[in-house]
């Protein structure tokens, strides 16, 4: 079986793991992966060319994480039009039918970070909120989760917000230039951890060390800033996981097994208290198949 993997960039380490994770189950199933990622991170006339690119090889699935909500909808319609099944994983595939969809609620995960950070800071403080792009999908649904989550507490001021674009060096010269204007906030509440370890940077060359900062994937370098102390937490928004069960829903469809249509992962915080399970490179975290994550979930 041949499937077309498509992951949105090469700049995110979490979509490293997550093209990771679609190879580490097509080993397991014996299937064969071609990736396809945009040159331009996020790029929708990008990937929509990768699409065509890819229904020219014909392949029997197409595992997809769009990179926009609708600027890729003529590409996924011929998708359909050619009667390939496809398997969404971090973001739901928009146009068509989708076999199955592996992913996790942005919002919520984002709302139980901020609360996170609210009860660390004891319900007191200004934070600097750090957004992806502005028409991302999970950059808008982390925003409604600290908005969610930050509405009524009387004593957390929001003393900015600043769209650091899913980019470490993005999110580290805006963050800067916010610095330079504005006094230093309490804590910096980050829509990823690519623009964490970015913001972490801004505020050293700053010279405020005391600044707390949260952020969302739990990536390898966010992992080792935890465990030395520089990071308050992150959210496993994981990726790599994702990945694999939606290659192994498509190679499992193909075979004639029936599968989940929707696979939520859940809200999982690291800290200093829990990090350790985290600190190993990709290569060495642990995956769950279809059948250990039902196994999990049942009483």
């Amino acid at each position: 079986m041949r499937l077309a993997v498509f992951t949105k960039n090469r700049s995110n380490p979490a979509y490293a793991a997550a093209r990771l994770g679609a190879d580490r189950a097509a080993a397991q199933w014996d299937a064969s992966v071609a990736h396809y990622v945009p040159e331009t991170p996020d790029d929708p006339a990008q990937q929509s060319a990768l699409i065509d690119q890819a229904l020219a090889t014909r392949p029997d699935a197409f595992v997809l994480s769009p990179v926009h909500a609708t600027r890729v909808n003529g590409a996924i319609g011929r998708i359909v039009e050619a009667g390939i099944p496809m398997v969404g994983f971090v973001n739901p595939i928009p146009v068509g039918q989708s076999v199955a969809y592996v992913g996790a609620d942005d919002t919520r995960l984002a709302c139980e970070m901020a609360h996170y950070l609210v009860k660390h800071l004891g319900g007191n403080g200004s934070v600097l909120v750090v957004t992806g792009p502005v028409d991302s999908v999970t950059s808008v649904d982390r925003l409604r989760g600290f908005g969610k989550a930050l509405k009524g507490e009387g004593g957390i001021r929001v003393v900015g917000q600043v769209a650091g674009d899913y980019s470490r060096s993005v999110a580290r010269e805006r963050v800067a230039e916010w610095l330079r204007r504005n006094p230093a906030p309490n804590a910096c509440l980050v829509a990823n951890d690519i623009m964490a370890v970015g913001v972490l940077e801004a505020l050293d060359d700053a010279g405020h060390q005391g600044v707390v900062v949260v952020g969302v994937n739990a990536i390898p370098e966010a992992i080792s800033a935890i465990g030395q102390g520089r990071m308050l937490a992150t959210a496993d928004f994981n990726a790599m996981q994702m990945a694999y069960l939606a290659t192994e829903c498509a190679v499992r469809h193909l075979r004639g097994d029936k599968v989940p249509q929707h696979i939520e992962l859940p809200v999982r915080i690291v800290d200093a208290s829990n990090y350790r399970e985290w600190d190993q490179p990709y290569e060495a975290r642990p995956l769950l198949s279809l059948e250990q994550l039902e196994g999990q979930s049942r009483p």
